[in-house]
């Protein structure tokens, strides 16, 4: 398989046994017998398609910020698209950005050219494809408040493009992930302002975040997605949960909805300690949790 992979992606762009601590927020993670950076939606679309002739899983990756690997690693490859399919391009007021361009660039490309709406999204550590797929939100907006248009890899190798309205947005969902297909690329439409004005705001969203999230630590992020009428850090606190931790996993002390890794936590740390708070959780309130974070490998 190494030497099909090579051949598809290019040699220098194929990594056996890739400790994937390295490409998750997380911080944790065994190895991927695989990690294939392609170069291009042909390249992604070839290796995927030899992965289904053989047999191999693969699993798509950007920056990792909503993902635990186990600790045994992935047996498959990783599709890691990340700054190899990272481009950028503005014109107008709207701006094309390729499915492994963090947000925190979009954001910064975005105040550049005086351009408005992201600003919600400058803190957020993922890439353009994955807050896509998951419609991605903070401090009152929201990818689907921003995408004017997708395009995505189908899982027959077709290549297609939805218009805003086609994505059936929700909360932290699309229709993306549902049909198994992989994002290329993604169109913003974003509004003229002010490039201080915008700045301002960024500056004050990040001030929000040190002040209120554990960003010195290992995480993936809001563990948990929130329950219609609650918040998931309230039920966390009041179930007595703050700075509850099963080795170096912690429930952060600074905000209850994430979980932290405090240096040298395992993945099976961080994986019980998710299930030791959705039981206590459930008993205390009678809310059941469900995670943002998604699970790759054996737990």
């Amino acid at each position: 398989m190494l030497e099909k992979l090579q051949a598809l992606a290019g040699a220098e762009h194929v990594y056996p046994d890739e400790p994937m601590k390295n490409h998750t927020t997380f911080r944790v993670g065994g190895c991927a017998r695989w990690l294939v950076e392609p170069q291009s939606a042909q390249a992604l679309w070839e290796v995927m398609d030899a992965c289904r002739g053989d047999g191999v899983p693969f699993y798509v990756v950007g920056n990792g910020s909503n993902l635990l690997v186990s600790d045994g690693g992935y047996e498959g490859v990783i599709l890691h698209l990340f700054k190899n399919m990272s481009g950028v391009e503005v014109q107008g007021n709207e701006i094309t950005l390729q499915a492994g361009a963090l947000l925190m660039r979009a954001s910064h490309v975005a105040m550049g050219a005086g351009l408005t709406g992201l600003e919600f999204a400058s803190g957020i550590p993922g890439t353009m494809g994955g807050a896509v797929v998951m419609n991605a939100g903070a401090y009152g907006g929201e990818m689907r408040d921003v995408v004017k248009s997708v395009r995505v890899l189908l899982p027959d190798g077709q290549q297609k493009e939805y218009a805003r309205e086609e994505l059936d947005f929700g909360y932290r969902r699309s229709r993306i992930a549902e049909e198994g297909s992989t994002v290329l690329d993604v169109t913003l439409e974003l509004e003229p302002g002010d490039p201080d004005e915008i700045r301002g705001r960024m500056d004050e969203l990040r001030e929000k975040r040190m002040a209120k999230q554990p960003l010195e630590y290992g995480s993936a992020g809001s563990t948990f997605k929130r329950p219609e009428g609650y918040f998931a850090g309230k039920l966390i606190e009041d179930a007595g949960l703050r700075g509850f931790r099963i080795g170096d996993a912690q429930v952060s002390e600074k905000h209850c909805g994430f979980i932290i890794n405090r240096g040298n936590a395992t993945a099976s740390q961080i994986a019980e300690l998710i299930r030791e708070v959705r039981e206590r959780v459930l008993a205390y309130s009678g809310i059941h949790l469900e995670t943002e974070v998604k699970f790759l490998g054996n737990f």
